[in-house]
């Protein structure tokens, strides 16, 4: 499969596609553009960019052509061998999975445009580019050998999941954790103290790679859209993520969320990239793939996000104390008291779980889930004195579920939890998981294992607080402490 993308007049935000499919036997063929894209589990319509749509022999005749639903169609190709899809999309956002052209960036999110023909998403596939001269290249794909501006993948799945940034404007900078490459790349009105930037990423790349023990890839890119005004989005990818931050006034503010979302992004490679919901195995791009473990997925995701950076070093206590209180504050006065349970809201993330919706239904699977990975893995420490925790169940989805790419299931996690725990956790899973009873007690039974407590003012407003108490600060010492220590030549 080949697809050539151009742009005519940057101006105006129209990319065009010319869609090209070899080896056709049969006399029609189904031309599908994806109805959501990984990361985002919510129908996103992006066939409503779509300006027109046609189909061309090889000898230049338009074919037969019918809409069958509003992002699939029907190709009459009786007698063709090949046939090019030509159309036009509208790329004109500027978010982390949207794409986005204009004379001095090209940001394309494949997913958003790209089509697949029914029984060939395996098949190998190819991008022309048609960039102004002096683009630099940003993405995760393999470039072609000797073709300029090639890029690609061993399937759809591949190319979709492989976002783009291209300028002559972007800047980088690289660093490698044992035999793992990693790039950073920034395209924005802003000047990048790199030696702080390399230091801090190299220390959090080097502690989720302790952990888990491997990375999945030999190469990573973390591809950055820095806007003039206020933004905060970023999007896992197989080998790559795509983060969209503002405004760019270059305060610690900036630099903080782009710590921040950096870590929780790269964890993603083994959480939902490789160790997987059995739901999203294979993606269906052409309907909602309901989960029930998203709370794992984004929960655990959010809760090793910032634990890394205080493991690392990156952040310092007082940092990593004022991370956990922003994910209490927003648990407890958005949705303290909503209906739903953690199972609940990841199924109905496909409903409405990215806006706002009625008052007390759901909860987040990024707040309340981080919260919940924190009772679970307090738990687990306080009972084996930190000889097993959070870490092992993540270890374990990883060799069992992640590495092999085979899927897991709620079942599994419980399983493998309780295995690591060492006894029946049935109360967590009725408590935290599966229902919606508050969670101030069990939550301030977890802190003060390791000398934190939270209260709840009269007003909503809440508030950590940490306490003196020696043997409770070596055991939250022993919470926090790295997994990998860095020598002065690592630094």
């Amino acid at each position: 499969m080949h697809y050539h993308i151009s742009v005519n007049d940057p101006a105006s935000h129209f990319l065009f596609i010319t869609y090209t499919i070899p080896d056709i036997s049969s006399d029609y063929i189904e031309i599908q553009l994806p109805a959501w894209r990984p990361g985002r589990y919510e129908i996103q319509n992006f066939a409503k960019n779509i300006q027109f749509f046609e189909a061309i022999s090889k000898s230049g005749q338009k074919l037969s052509l019918n809409k069958i639903s509003k992002d699939r169609w029907k190709v009459r190709t009786e007698g063709e061998k090949e046939v090019q899809i030509r159309y036009s999309y509208y790329a004109a956002i500027q978010n982390a999975g949207s794409s986005y052209v204009d004379s001095e960036l090209w940001y394309l999110n494949f997913i958003n445009f790209c089509m697949y023909t029914e029984g060939r998403i395996g098949d190998p596939c190819s991008i022309k580019l048609e960039l102004p001269d002096g683009f630099e290249i940003a993405c995760g794909l393999a470039k072609s050998p000797g073709i300029q501006n090639t890029l690609v993948g061993n399937d759809f799945y591949e190319l979709v999941d492989s976002p783009l940034l291209a300028s002559t404007t972007l800047q980088r900078c690289n660093y490698e954790v044992g035999e793992v490459q990693f790039s950073i790349w920034m395209h924005g009105n802003l000047r990048p103290n790199w030696e702080r930037i390399k230091r801090d990423f190299r220390r959090f790349s080097r502690e989720q790679i302790a952990m888990m023990g491997e990375f999945p890839e030999n190469r990573y890119h973390f591809l950055n859209l820095i806007l003039p005004t206020a933004f905060y989005h970023g999007v896992e990818h197989h080998n790559s993520t795509m983060v969209v931050l503002g405004p760019d006034d270059e305060g610690e503010g900036l630099y903080t969320d782009l710590l921040g979302v950096s870590s929780h992004e790269l964890f993603h490679a083994w959480n939902i990239i490789r160790i997987r919901p059995i739901e999203l195995l294979p993606y269906d791009f052409t309907k909602e793939n309901y989960f029930a473990t998203c709370f794992v997925a984004e929960g655990c995701t959010t809760y090793y996000g910032d634990l890394f950076l205080k493991r690392s070093g990156v952040f310092n206590h007082e940092a990593y104390i004022k991370e956990l209180q922003v994910y209490m504050k927003r648990h407890f006065e958005n949705a303290g008291s909503a209906r739903q349970s953690l199972t609940e809201s990841s199924f109905d993330l496909w409903l409405d779980g990215y806006e706002k919706g009625i008052p007390d239904r759901k909860v987040s699977v990024y707040h309340k889930g981080a919260l919940a990975a924190l009772i679970l893995d307090l738990y687990i420490r306080k009972k084996t004195n930190h000889k097993q925790s959070l870490d092992n169940v993540m270890q374990l989805l990883w060799l069992r579920f992640g590495k092999p790419f085979i899927g897991y299931t709620l079942q599994d996690y419980i399983d493998i939890a309780e295995e690591v725990a060492g006894e029946s956790l049935e109360w967590y899973w009725q408590e935290c998981i599966f229902g919606n009873e508050p969670m101030e007690t069990r939550l301030n039974e977890a802190l003060a294992f390791v000398g934190l407590q939270m209260t709840t003012f009269s007003n909503g407003n809440i508030q950590l607080n940490v306490m003196d108490d020696f043997r409770a600060k070596m055991q939250r010492d022993k919470w926090l402490s790295t997994v990998q220590s860095l020598s002065e030549e690592e630094e």
